[in-house]
């Protein structure tokens, strides 16, 4: 099923849930990256799914329960810049290729404890744990 209504916005209900608590545009640019994406694909739900997350983080970055623009365009972590078949692990919507004060200023909003004494993986991975955390309790609500 189409994620893009006649108005050639997003259908929020067909979206993940971190998207439909993000901004208009975030929505669309998967929305429209997985439509574009099933007709490319011969209908493959998965493979157009991926492609739309894809391009969402090209642009946006998970920060708690949500999509928020990212500082600077471009692949979020290694296996963004290695592609498809890259077999360095994801970082789960944290860009990780941000820099350490970015991240940083990140874990701080997030409270994450202890984020003073991480080094920069270390502050990628306590962010995908809390942003993980963030989704969980926003989906229980």
């Amino acid at each position: 099923m189409p994620k893009t209504g006649k108005n050639d916005h997003a259908r929020k209900d067909e979206l993940p849930s971190t998207l439909q608590r993000s901004e208009q545009k975030a929505q669309d640019t998967f929305a429209k990256t997985y439509d574009s994406a099933m007709e490319s694909y011969d209908n493959d739900e998965e493979r157009a799914a991926r492609a739309a997350y894809a391009s969402l983080k090209h642009s946006y970055e998970k920060v708690g329960d949500h999509w928020e623009p990212k500082e600077k365009r471009g692949p979020s972590d290694k296996h963004a810049e290695q592609g498809v078949r890259s077999s360095e692990p994801t970082a789960g919507g944290v860009d990780a290729n941000a820099s350490k004060e970015h991240l940083y200023k990140l874990a701080k909003e997030m409270d994450v404890k202890g984020r003073s004494t991480m080094d920069k993986d270390e502050l990628v991975q306590a962010l995908q744990k809390a942003n993980d955390a963030a989704t969980r309790k926003a989906r229980s609500k």
